[in-house]
């Protein structure tokens, strides 16, 4: 069976931005990926994490560093043939005091374990979507800040980047959706859909996958 790794925040979790607790597994873009592979011998595993980094530590809140969470996925034995890497989102924080360069730095730190075992044109690296405008406000996540939203619209251009050097493929997820009103950074039940079927025709040209 092939296996393919979903490594990312809440966004990859299935984080509902209408109720704050979790997409049921057919409304999150993983699991409408597996429904799409169902045919094929072909196992989705999500690893999604609310509040999860790439590089960054949050001190109320240990654990979420992405590079230690991938570290330990690859630590021994490992059968995954494919990676689809979205990561960012939750290093826009303020208290993080990042820029654009910053963060490409923490995702090119990942993609260094991950290439140890993942074949780079079998990864899949995603620049997040953006953060909306007003999410700095109190009534949104005050974590973040105007900054942050300027931050997260250069993550594409450096993630581009960071894709090409290292020879895997890329995708922008701001270029297809963006987030919810509701609260101006998660994706919503259309988002989900929209971003699975982007990924299943990246994976089809990866040959991660076929069109069936």
């Amino acid at each position: 069976m092939k296996k393919v790794l979903c490594f990312g925040d809440s966004n990859t979790w299935g984080y509902d931005p209408c109720t704050k607790n979790r997409f049921p597994k057919e409304v999150r873009w993983t699991g409408i990926l597996q429904g799409k592979l169902k045919y094929e011998d072909t196992k989705i595993i999500e690893e999604g994490l609310v509040g999860r980094t790439t590089v960054y530590e949050d001190l109320r809140r240990p654990g979420l560093k992405g590079i230690e969470n991938i570290i330990r996925i690859f630590d021994g034995p490992t059968d995954i043939d494919a990676v689809v890497l979205m990561l960012g989102t939750n290093d826009c924080k303020t208290a993080n005091k990042t820029t654009p360069k910053d963060i490409a730095r923490g995702i090119d730190k990942c993609l260094d374990v991950i290439l140890k075992y993942v074949p780079a044109e079998k990864v899949l690296l995603i620049s997040p979507i953006h953060l909306g405008k007003n999410v700095w406000k109190k009534e949104f996540d005050p974590e973040f800040s105007e900054e942050s939203v300027r931050v997260s619209k250069g993550l594409k251009k450096e993630y581009s980047r960071i894709a090409a050097k290292r020879g895997v493929n890329f995708l922008a997820a701001a270029d297809y959706v963006s987030p919810s009103s509701k609260d101006q950074e998660h994706l919503n039940e259309a988002g989900h859909s929209r971003l699975a079927n982007i990924i299943y025709n990246k994976l089809i040209n990866m040959n991660v996958c076929c069109a069936c």
